[in-house]
């Protein structure tokens, strides 16, 4: 994963919560503000998938993992992959209807 540097003022409470997870952790700061950063940047890319706003491959892409990842990721999380039950149903129903 390529990196970059970037000038950022962070609120002091995040910074208080980023030393917790290093002492947690037994990491330094700057990897536990990283992990921190990429836990809001996950939930947030898999909103978007789950809103259907960004693809599979694109949400794998941002996240910088495979899309089998994703898709552990999305169950994990509790968010619906593919069609509902629902619509299952009702495509099944209209290839039924189509046949006759």
């Amino acid at each position: 994963m390529e990196t970059t540097s970037y000038p950022l003022r962070i609120p002091r409470n995040i910074m208080e919560l980023t030393l917790l997870r290093a002492r947690e952790e037994h990491i330094d700061r700057s990897t536990a503000l990283r992990q921190l950063l990429y836990m809001g940047a996950q939930d947030y890319v898999l909103d978007l998938y789950k809103k259907g706003r960004i693809s599979l491959s694109r949400a794998a892409e941002l996240l910088d993992v495979g899309t089998f990842d994703i898709l552990r990721l999305a169950q994990e999380k509790g968010i619906q992959v593919g069609a509902t039950d629902e619509q299952q149903e009702k495509s099944r129903d209209t290839a039924a209807e189509l046949i006759l």
